[in-house]
Protein backbone atom coordinates (compact mmCIF):
# COMPACT_ATOMS: atom_id res chain seq x y z
CA UNK A 1 0.00 0.00 0.00
CA UNK A 2 1.35 3.38 -0.91
CA UNK A 3 2.89 5.52 1.65
CA UNK A 4 0.53 9.11 2.26
CA UNK A 5 2.17 11.94 1.68
CA UNK A 6 1.34 15.31 2.20
CA UNK A 7 2.89 16.49 -1.06
CA UNK A 8 1.41 14.10 -3.51
CA UNK A 9 -2.07 14.78 -3.57
CA UNK A 10 -2.86 17.34 -6.34
CA UNK A 11 -6.37 18.26 -4.42
CA UNK A 12 -7.66 21.52 -4.21
CA UNK A 13 -5.68 23.34 -2.24
CA UNK A 14 -7.86 24.65 1.04
CA UNK A 15 -5.63 26.46 3.90
CA UNK A 16 -7.27 29.92 3.28
CA UNK A 17 -5.97 30.48 -0.20
CA UNK A 18 -7.64 32.10 -3.19
CA UNK A 19 -5.99 33.49 -5.83
CA UNK A 20 -4.38 36.77 -4.73
CA UNK A 21 -7.30 38.79 -6.07
CA UNK A 22 -10.04 36.75 -3.80
CA UNK A 23 -10.71 36.34 -0.46
CA UNK A 24 -10.04 32.43 0.50
CA UNK A 25 -12.10 29.82 1.72
CA UNK A 26 -11.74 27.07 4.73
CA UNK A 27 -11.43 23.89 4.39
CA UNK A 28 -9.39 20.79 4.74
CA UNK A 29 -5.31 21.13 3.30
CA UNK A 30 -4.52 18.72 0.16
CA UNK A 31 -3.14 15.62 1.52
CA UNK A 32 -3.39 16.92 4.95
CA UNK A 33 -6.66 14.94 6.00
CA UNK A 34 -7.30 17.58 9.02
CA UNK A 35 -9.62 20.43 9.87
CA UNK A 36 -7.09 24.01 9.35
CA UNK A 37 -9.36 26.72 10.42
CA UNK A 38 -6.85 29.88 8.97
CA UNK A 39 -8.11 33.78 8.59
CA UNK A 40 -9.33 34.78 5.51
CA UNK A 41 -5.85 36.76 3.55
CA UNK A 42 -6.77 40.49 3.01
CA UNK A 43 -5.52 40.64 -0.68
CA UNK A 44 -6.15 43.95 -3.27
CA UNK A 45 -9.53 44.31 -5.09
CA UNK A 46 -8.60 43.98 -8.66
CA UNK A 47 -12.33 43.08 -9.79
CA UNK A 48 -10.94 40.55 -12.46
CA UNK A 49 -11.61 37.23 -10.70
CA UNK A 50 -15.00 35.65 -9.82
CA UNK A 51 -15.92 32.65 -7.64
CA UNK A 52 -19.72 31.55 -8.96
CA UNK A 53 -21.80 31.32 -5.81
CA UNK A 54 -23.22 27.98 -6.02
CA UNK A 55 -26.04 25.52 -4.41
CA UNK A 56 -24.28 23.44 -0.74
CA UNK A 57 -24.30 20.02 -2.86
CA UNK A 58 -23.08 17.16 -0.64
CA UNK A 59 -19.89 14.85 -1.92
CA UNK A 60 -20.39 11.82 -3.01
CA UNK A 61 -20.92 9.63 0.05
CA UNK A 62 -18.34 6.96 -0.84
CA UNK A 63 -16.13 4.61 1.50
CA UNK A 64 -12.57 3.44 1.59
CA UNK A 65 -12.20 0.29 -0.94
CA UNK A 66 -14.55 1.44 -3.34
CA UNK A 67 -13.97 0.88 -6.95
CA UNK A 68 -13.76 3.06 -9.92
CA UNK A 69 -14.19 1.80 -13.30
CA UNK A 70 -12.86 -1.67 -11.49
CA UNK A 71 -9.37 -0.11 -11.05
CA UNK A 72 -9.17 2.39 -8.97
CA UNK A 73 -9.55 1.22 -5.93
CA UNK A 74 -10.51 4.52 -2.84
CA UNK A 75 -7.95 4.45 0.42
CA UNK A 76 -8.39 7.57 1.99
CA UNK A 77 -10.76 11.03 1.39
CA UNK A 78 -8.06 13.71 2.13
CA UNK A 79 -11.03 16.23 1.34
CA UNK A 80 -14.68 17.29 1.52
CA UNK A 81 -15.54 20.39 0.33
CA UNK A 82 -18.70 21.91 -1.59
CA UNK A 83 -19.93 19.18 -3.21
CA UNK A 84 -16.38 17.17 -4.56
CA UNK A 85 -14.36 14.92 -2.39
CA UNK A 86 -10.44 13.74 -3.16
CA UNK A 87 -9.21 10.86 -2.39
CA UNK A 88 -5.84 9.33 -2.04
CA UNK A 89 -5.90 5.76 -4.37
CA UNK A 90 -4.07 3.06 -6.07
CA UNK A 91 -4.43 1.74 -9.98
CA UNK A 92 -4.96 -1.82 -9.28
CA UNK A 93 -3.56 -2.12 -12.99
CA UNK A 94 -0.23 -0.20 -13.05
CA UNK A 95 0.47 -1.03 -8.93
CA UNK A 96 0.57 2.58 -8.20
CA UNK A 97 -0.31 5.24 -6.23
CA UNK A 98 -2.83 7.84 -7.55
CA UNK A 99 -4.82 10.83 -6.75
CA UNK A 100 -8.72 11.21 -7.23
CA UNK A 101 -11.43 13.70 -7.46
CA UNK A 102 -14.57 13.12 -7.28
CA UNK A 103 -17.91 14.96 -7.77
CA UNK A 104 -21.44 14.24 -8.83
CA UNK A 105 -22.38 14.05 -12.42
CA UNK A 106 -25.25 16.81 -11.92
CA UNK A 107 -23.31 19.09 -9.55
CA UNK A 108 -23.25 22.11 -11.86
CA UNK A 109 -19.26 22.37 -12.16
CA UNK A 110 -18.73 18.99 -13.39
CA UNK A 111 -19.00 19.70 -16.90
CA UNK A 112 -15.80 22.52 -17.06
CA UNK A 113 -14.37 20.43 -14.36
CA UNK A 114 -13.88 17.66 -17.51
CA UNK A 115 -13.07 20.41 -19.53
CA UNK A 116 -10.49 21.62 -17.35
CA UNK A 117 -8.88 18.22 -16.81
CA UNK A 118 -8.95 17.00 -20.28
CA UNK A 119 -7.45 20.12 -21.31
CA UNK A 120 -4.82 19.86 -18.90
CA UNK A 121 -4.19 16.27 -20.06
CA UNK A 122 -3.05 17.81 -23.54
CA UNK A 123 -0.60 19.70 -22.13
CA UNK A 124 1.71 17.11 -21.35
CA UNK A 125 4.51 19.49 -19.61
CA UNK A 126 6.56 17.14 -16.97
CA UNK A 127 6.65 20.87 -15.10
CA UNK A 128 3.10 19.96 -13.99
CA UNK A 129 1.49 16.83 -12.11
CA UNK A 130 -0.16 15.10 -14.92
CA UNK A 131 -3.97 14.56 -15.57
CA UNK A 132 -4.09 11.07 -15.90
CA UNK A 133 -7.70 9.98 -16.92
CA UNK A 134 -11.41 12.60 -16.87
CA UNK A 135 -14.18 10.16 -16.72
CA UNK A 136 -17.72 10.26 -16.46
CA UNK A 137 -19.79 7.01 -15.34
CA UNK A 138 -22.22 5.96 -12.91
CA UNK A 139 -23.82 9.12 -11.96
CA UNK A 140 -20.32 11.08 -11.26
CA UNK A 141 -17.44 12.57 -12.58
CA UNK A 142 -13.54 11.47 -11.36
CA UNK A 143 -10.59 12.68 -12.72
CA UNK A 144 -7.10 10.82 -11.69
CA UNK A 145 -3.55 12.30 -11.49
CA UNK A 146 -0.29 11.29 -10.51
CA UNK A 147 0.80 10.91 -6.54
CA UNK A 148 3.79 12.21 -6.06
CA UNK A 149 5.18 10.70 -2.42
CA UNK A 150 8.88 11.88 -2.84
CA UNK A 151 7.67 15.35 -2.54
CA UNK A 152 7.66 18.40 -0.54
CA UNK A 153 5.17 20.93 -0.19
CA UNK A 154 6.37 24.16 -0.50
CA UNK A 155 4.23 25.16 2.71
CA UNK A 156 6.53 22.80 4.34
CA UNK A 157 9.25 24.07 2.89
CA UNK A 158 8.22 28.18 4.40
CA UNK A 159 8.18 26.72 7.47
CA UNK A 160 11.33 25.54 7.56
CA UNK A 161 12.22 29.77 7.16
CA UNK A 162 13.57 32.03 4.49
CA UNK A 163 15.02 30.37 1.41
CA UNK A 164 19.21 31.49 0.85
CA UNK A 165 19.07 33.47 -2.36
CA UNK A 166 20.04 30.75 -4.95
CA UNK A 167 16.90 28.53 -4.13
CA UNK A 168 13.99 31.44 -4.48
CA UNK A 169 15.81 32.46 -7.58
CA UNK A 170 15.66 28.64 -9.21
CA UNK A 171 11.73 28.94 -7.62
CA UNK A 172 10.46 32.02 -9.37
CA UNK A 173 12.66 31.10 -12.30
CA UNK A 174 11.26 27.56 -12.98
CA UNK A 175 7.35 28.89 -12.25
CA UNK A 176 7.50 31.72 -14.58
CA UNK A 177 9.28 29.35 -17.32
CA UNK A 178 6.46 26.50 -16.64
CA UNK A 179 3.35 29.04 -16.64
CA UNK A 180 4.42 30.66 -19.61
CA UNK A 181 3.89 27.28 -21.08
CA UNK A 182 1.00 26.77 -19.55
CA UNK A 183 -0.34 30.31 -21.11
CA UNK A 184 0.85 29.15 -24.33
CA UNK A 185 -1.73 26.84 -24.18
CA UNK A 186 -4.38 28.53 -23.31
CA UNK A 187 -4.29 27.17 -19.48
CA UNK A 188 -4.10 29.31 -16.48
CA UNK A 189 -4.13 28.13 -12.74
CA UNK A 190 -5.58 30.93 -10.62
CA UNK A 191 -5.20 29.33 -7.61
CA UNK A 192 -1.23 28.99 -7.56
CA UNK A 193 -0.36 28.95 -3.58
CA UNK A 194 1.94 27.14 -1.56
CA UNK A 195 -0.08 24.28 -1.56
CA UNK A 196 0.07 24.07 -5.17
CA UNK A 197 3.72 23.56 -5.51
CA UNK A 198 5.87 20.52 -4.84
CA UNK A 199 9.53 20.14 -5.11
CA UNK A 200 11.29 16.86 -6.00
CA UNK A 201 13.89 15.07 -4.46
CA UNK A 202 16.20 16.22 -7.64
CA UNK A 203 15.35 20.00 -6.79
CA UNK A 204 12.80 20.31 -9.52
CA UNK A 205 9.43 21.94 -8.72
CA UNK A 206 6.04 20.92 -10.18
CA UNK A 207 2.80 22.70 -10.32
CA UNK A 208 -0.28 20.51 -9.57
CA UNK A 209 -3.52 21.48 -10.19
CA UNK A 210 -3.49 23.43 -13.46
CA UNK A 211 -7.13 25.19 -14.63
CA UNK A 212 -8.51 21.84 -12.39
CA UNK A 213 -8.94 23.34 -8.95
CA UNK A 214 -9.83 26.95 -10.08
CA UNK A 215 -12.97 25.05 -12.29
CA UNK A 216 -13.65 22.40 -8.73
CA UNK A 217 -13.90 25.98 -6.83
CA UNK A 218 -15.62 27.80 -9.78
CA UNK A 219 -13.30 30.64 -10.33
CA UNK A 220 -12.62 32.51 -13.27
CA UNK A 221 -11.33 35.80 -14.03
CA UNK A 222 -10.95 38.34 -16.79
CA UNK A 223 -6.85 38.31 -17.05
CA UNK A 224 -5.44 35.08 -15.95
CA UNK A 225 -1.74 35.66 -17.10
CA UNK A 226 -2.04 38.85 -14.27
CA UNK A 227 -3.66 36.58 -11.62
CA UNK A 228 -0.74 33.96 -11.96
CA UNK A 229 2.06 36.17 -12.23
CA UNK A 230 0.23 38.12 -9.40
CA UNK A 231 0.78 34.54 -7.21
CA UNK A 232 4.61 33.91 -8.69
CA UNK A 233 5.38 37.37 -7.13
CA UNK A 234 3.69 36.57 -3.69
CA UNK A 235 5.75 33.28 -3.49
CA UNK A 236 8.78 34.70 -4.08
CA UNK A 237 7.90 37.19 -1.63
CA UNK A 238 7.22 34.53 0.98
CA UNK A 239 10.41 32.74 0.48
CA UNK A 240 12.46 36.10 0.77
CA UNK A 241 10.61 37.22 3.76
CA UNK A 242 9.43 34.36 5.49
CA UNK A 243 6.13 36.51 5.56
CA UNK A 244 3.07 37.08 3.45
CA UNK A 245 2.86 39.64 1.66
CA UNK A 246 -0.81 40.59 2.96
CA UNK A 247 -2.54 42.11 6.15
CA UNK A 248 -3.96 38.51 7.22
CA UNK A 249 -1.72 35.56 8.07
CA UNK A 250 -2.46 32.36 5.77
CA UNK A 251 -0.19 29.17 5.16
CA UNK A 252 1.45 29.30 8.63
CA UNK A 253 2.61 32.69 7.59
CA UNK A 254 2.96 35.95 9.29
CA UNK A 255 0.79 38.63 7.42
CA UNK A 256 2.10 41.95 7.33
CA UNK A 257 1.40 44.98 9.46
CA UNK A 258 -2.13 46.47 8.71
CA UNK A 259 -1.76 50.36 7.39
CA UNK A 260 1.78 50.44 5.74
CA UNK A 261 0.93 48.79 2.33
CA UNK A 262 2.98 46.22 0.26
CA UNK A 263 7.02 47.07 1.88
CA UNK A 264 9.43 45.79 -0.60
CA UNK A 265 11.32 42.60 1.00
CA UNK A 266 14.58 43.98 1.50
CA UNK A 267 12.67 46.63 4.19
CA UNK A 268 11.17 43.52 6.02
CA UNK A 269 14.11 41.28 6.59
CA UNK A 270 17.38 42.14 6.40
CA UNK A 271 20.10 40.53 4.07
CA UNK A 272 17.47 40.13 1.12
CA UNK A 273 19.05 39.50 -2.09
CA UNK A 274 18.20 42.70 -4.14
CA UNK A 275 17.75 41.68 -7.27
CA UNK A 276 15.14 39.13 -6.25
CA UNK A 277 13.45 41.56 -3.56
CA UNK A 278 12.61 43.95 -7.03
CA UNK A 279 11.21 41.42 -8.57
CA UNK A 280 8.69 40.02 -6.16
CA UNK A 281 7.83 43.64 -6.07
CA UNK A 282 7.32 44.10 -10.09
CA UNK A 283 5.36 40.57 -10.25
CA UNK A 284 3.00 42.69 -7.26
CA UNK A 285 2.48 45.68 -8.15
CA UNK A 286 1.18 45.97 -11.33
CA UNK A 287 -0.59 49.24 -11.53
CA UNK A 288 2.96 50.84 -11.25
CA UNK A 289 6.61 50.97 -11.07
CA UNK A 290 8.67 49.91 -7.73
CA UNK A 291 9.92 52.64 -5.80
CA UNK A 292 13.38 51.94 -6.14
CA UNK A 293 13.87 51.44 -9.15
CA UNK A 294 12.30 52.79 -12.56
CA UNK A 295 11.40 48.96 -13.44
CA UNK A 296 8.21 48.03 -15.47
CA UNK A 297 6.05 46.24 -13.71
CA UNK A 298 5.42 41.99 -15.15
CA UNK A 299 2.14 41.17 -16.03
CA UNK A 300 2.75 37.80 -17.55
CA UNK A 301 4.56 34.82 -16.59
CA UNK A 302 6.49 35.04 -19.66
CA UNK A 303 7.53 39.04 -18.91
CA UNK A 304 8.05 37.83 -15.15
CA UNK A 305 10.62 34.93 -16.88
CA UNK A 306 12.41 37.05 -19.00
CA UNK A 307 12.64 39.38 -16.05
CA UNK A 308 14.95 36.24 -14.47
CA UNK A 309 16.76 35.21 -17.21
CA UNK A 310 18.27 38.98 -17.54
CA UNK A 311 19.35 38.71 -13.87
CA UNK A 312 22.70 37.75 -12.89
CA UNK A 313 23.15 34.46 -11.94
CA UNK A 314 22.82 33.44 -8.08
CA UNK A 315 25.83 31.29 -6.64
CA UNK A 316 24.77 28.89 -4.33
CA UNK A 317 25.90 28.67 -1.03
CA UNK A 318 29.00 27.15 0.34
CA UNK A 319 29.23 24.55 1.64
CA UNK A 320 29.32 24.30 5.29
CA UNK A 321 31.93 21.72 6.66
CA UNK A 322 32.25 20.58 10.46
CA UNK A 323 34.51 21.79 13.07
CA UNK A 324 37.23 19.49 13.86
CA UNK A 325 37.64 18.08 17.59
CA UNK A 326 39.82 20.54 19.78
CA UNK A 327 43.38 19.45 20.28
CA UNK A 328 44.61 17.29 22.82
CA UNK A 329 47.60 18.74 24.68
CA UNK A 330 50.56 15.83 25.61
CA UNK A 331 52.55 15.31 28.59
CA UNK A 332 55.53 16.74 26.76
CA UNK A 333 53.67 19.89 25.48
CA UNK A 334 52.27 20.48 28.98
CA UNK A 335 55.86 20.78 30.28
CA UNK A 336 56.19 17.98 32.48
CA UNK A 337 58.46 15.96 30.35
CA UNK A 338 61.82 15.32 32.21
CA UNK A 339 60.82 16.75 35.96
CA UNK A 340 60.11 14.55 38.40
CA UNK A 341 57.03 13.33 39.13
CA UNK A 342 54.37 15.21 41.51
CA UNK A 343 54.83 13.84 45.15
CA UNK A 344 50.72 12.85 45.31
CA UNK A 345 51.22 11.49 41.56
CA UNK A 346 49.98 8.09 40.95
CA UNK A 347 53.49 5.74 39.97
CA UNK A 348 53.03 3.90 36.95
CA UNK A 349 55.15 0.93 35.26
CA UNK A 350 57.62 2.17 32.74
CA UNK A 351 57.53 1.60 29.36
CA UNK A 352 59.86 0.15 27.03
CA UNK A 353 62.12 1.70 24.36
CA UNK A 354 60.53 -0.09 21.31
CA UNK A 355 62.84 -1.71 18.46
CA UNK A 356 64.46 0.23 15.40
CA UNK A 357 62.31 -0.09 12.62
CA UNK A 358 64.58 -2.48 10.87
CA UNK A 359 65.44 -4.56 13.53
CA UNK A 360 62.01 -5.75 14.89
CA UNK A 361 60.75 -9.05 13.61
CA UNK A 362 59.02 -7.59 10.83
CA UNK A 363 61.33 -5.34 9.73
CA UNK A 364 63.63 -8.25 8.92
CA UNK A 365 61.17 -9.62 6.80
CA UNK A 366 60.50 -6.51 4.84
CA UNK A 367 64.56 -6.53 4.46
CA UNK A 368 64.81 -10.22 2.88
CA UNK A 369 61.45 -9.11 0.56
CA UNK A 370 63.23 -6.20 -0.59
CA UNK A 371 66.48 -8.09 -1.32
CA UNK A 372 64.83 -10.65 -3.30
CA UNK A 373 62.95 -8.22 -5.34
CA UNK A 374 65.77 -6.68 -6.77
CA UNK A 375 68.28 -9.96 -7.49
CA UNK A 376 64.88 -10.95 -9.45
CA UNK A 377 64.63 -7.68 -10.90
CA UNK A 378 68.63 -7.29 -12.14
CA UNK A 379 67.92 -11.33 -13.81
CA UNK A 380 64.91 -10.14 -15.37
CA UNK A 381 66.51 -6.95 -16.85
CA UNK A 382 69.62 -9.39 -18.14
CA UNK A 383 67.43 -11.53 -19.75
CA UNK A 384 65.43 -8.73 -22.05
CA UNK A 385 68.85 -7.11 -22.68
CA UNK A 386 70.03 -10.73 -23.98
CA UNK A 387 67.54 -11.65 -26.03
CA UNK A 388 67.28 -7.81 -27.57
CA UNK A 389 70.83 -8.44 -28.85
CA UNK A 390 69.80 -11.93 -30.32
CA UNK A 391 67.18 -10.74 -32.26
CA UNK A 392 69.36 -7.95 -33.91
CA UNK A 393 71.72 -10.33 -35.17
CA UNK A 394 69.14 -12.33 -36.57
CA UNK A 395 67.45 -9.64 -38.40
CA UNK A 396 71.16 -8.10 -39.83
CA UNK A 397 70.97 -8.59 -43.84
CA UNK A 398 73.09 -10.67 -45.52
CA UNK A 399 76.08 -8.78 -47.29
CA UNK A 400 75.13 -10.33 -50.43
CA UNK A 401 71.81 -8.93 -50.80
CA UNK A 402 71.69 -6.06 -52.71
CA UNK A 403 69.84 -2.78 -52.60
CA UNK A 404 67.84 -3.61 -55.45
CA UNK A 405 66.90 -6.93 -54.56
CA UNK A 406 65.45 -5.97 -51.27
CA UNK A 407 63.46 -3.34 -53.13
CA UNK A 408 61.67 -5.79 -55.32
CA UNK A 409 60.57 -7.80 -51.83
CA UNK A 410 58.54 -5.00 -51.05
CA UNK A 411 56.99 -4.11 -54.49
CA UNK A 412 52.89 -4.39 -54.46
CA UNK A 413 52.65 -3.85 -50.58
CA UNK A 414 50.52 -0.48 -50.04
CA UNK A 415 52.26 1.53 -46.88
CA UNK A 416 50.62 0.88 -43.88
CA UNK A 417 49.06 4.01 -42.54
CA UNK A 418 50.51 6.20 -39.86
CA UNK A 419 48.76 6.31 -36.45
CA UNK A 420 48.79 8.41 -33.68
CA UNK A 421 48.76 11.66 -35.14
CA UNK A 422 47.02 14.69 -33.56
CA UNK A 423 43.73 15.63 -35.39
CA UNK A 424 42.64 19.33 -34.65
CA UNK A 425 39.25 20.16 -33.24
CA UNK A 426 38.02 22.77 -35.95
CA UNK A 427 34.72 23.94 -33.36
CA UNK A 428 32.69 22.55 -30.88
CA UNK A 429 29.37 23.23 -29.30
CA UNK A 430 27.45 21.91 -26.31
CA UNK A 431 24.85 19.41 -26.90
CA UNK A 432 21.64 18.92 -25.00
CA UNK A 433 18.70 17.44 -26.74
CA UNK A 434 16.60 16.24 -23.77
CA UNK A 435 17.20 19.44 -21.41
CA UNK A 436 14.08 22.18 -21.54
CA UNK A 437 16.58 24.75 -23.07
CA UNK A 438 18.64 22.28 -25.12
CA UNK A 439 22.08 24.61 -23.62
CA UNK A 440 24.49 23.52 -21.26
CA UNK A 441 27.06 26.07 -20.33
CA UNK A 442 27.73 27.53 -23.96
CA UNK A 443 30.09 29.71 -22.67
CA UNK A 444 33.07 27.85 -21.62
CA UNK A 445 33.07 24.87 -24.58
CA UNK A 446 36.82 26.54 -26.01
CA UNK A 447 38.35 25.39 -22.23
CA UNK A 448 37.56 21.52 -22.99
CA UNK A 449 40.09 21.99 -25.83
CA UNK A 450 42.54 24.65 -25.41
CA UNK A 451 45.68 22.56 -24.03
CA UNK A 452 45.39 23.93 -20.74
CA UNK A 453 44.82 21.28 -18.60
CA UNK A 454 43.53 23.44 -15.17
CA UNK A 455 40.85 25.04 -17.51
CA UNK A 456 37.52 22.88 -18.14
CA UNK A 457 33.97 22.86 -19.64
CA UNK A 458 31.44 21.85 -17.03
CA UNK A 459 27.77 20.93 -17.38
CA UNK A 460 25.00 22.27 -15.18
CA UNK A 461 24.70 21.08 -11.47
CA UNK A 462 22.19 18.32 -10.76
CA UNK A 463 20.68 17.43 -7.19
CA UNK A 464 19.70 13.85 -5.88
CA UNK A 465 21.45 11.29 -8.57
CA UNK A 466 24.88 10.97 -10.82
CA UNK A 467 22.53 10.24 -13.85
CA UNK A 468 21.96 13.73 -14.13
CA UNK A 469 19.12 14.06 -11.21
CA UNK A 470 16.41 11.57 -13.20
CA UNK A 471 16.06 14.16 -15.52
CA UNK A 472 17.20 13.41 -18.73
CA UNK A 473 20.15 10.56 -20.90
CA UNK A 474 23.00 12.98 -20.54
CA UNK A 475 24.89 15.96 -22.23
CA UNK A 476 27.57 16.43 -24.29
CA UNK A 477 30.09 18.30 -26.74
CA UNK A 478 29.89 17.56 -30.37
CA UNK A 479 33.41 18.45 -32.09
CA UNK A 480 34.01 19.17 -35.70
CA UNK A 481 37.16 17.82 -37.55
CA UNK A 482 36.63 20.14 -40.26
CA UNK A 483 36.41 17.23 -42.56
CA UNK A 484 35.79 13.42 -42.45
CA UNK A 485 39.10 11.87 -41.30
CA UNK A 486 39.94 8.41 -39.31
CA UNK A 487 39.55 8.58 -35.61
CA UNK A 488 41.63 6.14 -33.91
CA UNK A 489 41.21 7.66 -30.12
CA UNK A 490 39.62 10.03 -28.36
CA UNK A 491 41.24 10.93 -25.12
CA UNK A 492 39.02 12.48 -22.49
CA UNK A 493 40.46 14.29 -18.71
CA UNK A 494 37.95 14.65 -16.19
CA UNK A 495 38.48 16.90 -13.25
CA UNK A 496 36.60 16.20 -10.00
CA UNK A 497 35.73 12.32 -10.10
CA UNK A 498 35.09 9.47 -12.11
CA UNK A 499 32.60 10.32 -14.88
CA UNK A 500 31.06 7.93 -17.00
CA UNK A 501 31.00 8.92 -21.11
CA UNK A 502 30.12 7.70 -24.39
CA UNK A 503 31.70 8.27 -27.63
CA UNK A 504 29.55 8.54 -30.24
CA UNK A 505 29.99 9.57 -33.99
CA UNK A 506 27.94 10.79 -37.19
CA UNK A 507 27.91 9.39 -40.68
CA UNK A 508 30.76 9.40 -42.84
CA UNK A 509 28.40 10.70 -45.56
CA UNK A 510 26.95 13.60 -42.91
CA UNK A 511 27.06 16.45 -44.84
CA UNK A 512 26.37 18.92 -41.92
CA UNK A 513 26.55 18.78 -38.68
CA UNK A 514 23.64 16.10 -37.45
CA UNK A 515 21.18 18.07 -34.78
CA UNK A 516 19.22 14.62 -33.21
CA UNK A 517 20.53 12.36 -30.52
CA UNK A 518 19.81 9.22 -33.26
CA UNK A 519 22.15 10.65 -35.94
CA UNK A 520 25.16 9.61 -33.52
CA UNK A 521 26.05 6.06 -33.18
CA UNK A 522 28.09 4.79 -29.94
CA UNK A 523 30.95 3.09 -30.33
CA UNK A 524 32.85 3.24 -27.64
CA UNK A 525 32.70 3.85 -24.02
CA UNK A 526 34.26 4.18 -20.65
CA UNK A 527 34.65 5.27 -16.92
CA UNK A 528 37.00 7.20 -14.72
CA UNK A 529 39.30 10.73 -14.43
CA UNK A 530 41.42 9.95 -17.83
CA UNK A 531 39.23 7.87 -20.33
CA UNK A 532 40.78 6.45 -23.23
CA UNK A 533 37.99 6.37 -26.22
CA UNK A 534 39.32 3.61 -29.14
CA UNK A 535 36.57 2.55 -31.51
CA UNK A 536 36.34 -1.02 -31.83
CA UNK A 537 36.23 -0.90 -35.39
CA UNK A 538 37.77 1.12 -38.07
CA UNK A 539 36.06 5.12 -37.29
CA UNK A 540 35.97 7.52 -40.35
CA UNK A 541 33.94 10.87 -39.42
CA UNK A 542 33.83 14.66 -39.56
CA UNK A 543 31.84 15.10 -36.34
CA UNK A 544 32.04 13.12 -33.13
CA UNK A 545 30.09 13.39 -29.73
CA UNK A 546 31.40 12.85 -26.03
CA UNK A 547 28.43 12.00 -24.39
CA UNK A 548 28.48 12.31 -20.53
CA UNK A 549 26.10 9.63 -18.85
CA UNK A 550 26.93 9.72 -15.19
CA UNK A 551 28.71 12.64 -13.46
CA UNK A 552 30.74 13.00 -9.76
CA UNK A 553 29.83 14.40 -6.89
CA UNK A 554 30.64 18.47 -6.92
CA UNK A 555 31.43 20.49 -3.91
CA UNK A 556 28.32 22.15 -3.73
CA UNK A 557 25.86 19.58 -2.95
CA UNK A 558 25.20 18.42 -5.94
CA UNK A 559 26.76 16.48 -9.24
CA UNK A 560 28.86 18.20 -11.98
CA UNK A 561 30.84 16.93 -14.94
CA UNK A 562 34.03 18.66 -15.55
CA UNK A 563 35.84 17.90 -19.05
CA UNK A 564 39.42 19.80 -18.67
CA UNK A 565 41.14 18.57 -21.80
CA UNK A 566 39.95 16.34 -25.16
CA UNK A 567 42.99 15.29 -27.56
CA UNK A 568 41.97 13.39 -30.69
CA UNK A 569 44.15 11.14 -32.62
CA UNK A 570 44.24 8.56 -35.97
Amino acid sequence: MAERSTAAVDVADNSGDEPLTAQADKATTDGAAQKENTAERETPDTGSERQRAEPSLAPPELHSGHKLARRYRLEECVTRLDGFSSWRAVDEKLRRAVGVHLLPADHPRARSVLAAARSAALLGDPRFVQVLDAVEENDLVYVVHEWLPDATELTALLALGPMEPHDAYHLVDQLSQAMTAAHREGLAHLRLTPGAVLRTSTGQYRIRGLAVNAALRGITTDRPQRADTEAIGALLYAALTHRWPYQNNAYGLSGLPKGIGLLPPDQVRAGVHRGLSELAMRALVNDGATASRQEPPCTTPEELSKAVAAMPRIRPPEPTFASPPDYQRTTYQQGTYGRPPHPGAMTTQAIPTPPAPLESRTGRVLKWGVAALLIAALGLGSWQIAEKLIGQGEERVDPGTTQSETGNKNEGVSPVPETGKPISIESARDFDPFGQDRSEKPAGIKKSYDGNPNSYWNTDGYRGKSNFGGLKAGVGLILDLGKVQSVGTVDVSFLGGHTSVELRAASENAGSEPGSFEAYSKVAEGSGTNVSLKPSKPLKSRYVLVWLTNLPPSGEGDFRGKVSEIKITT
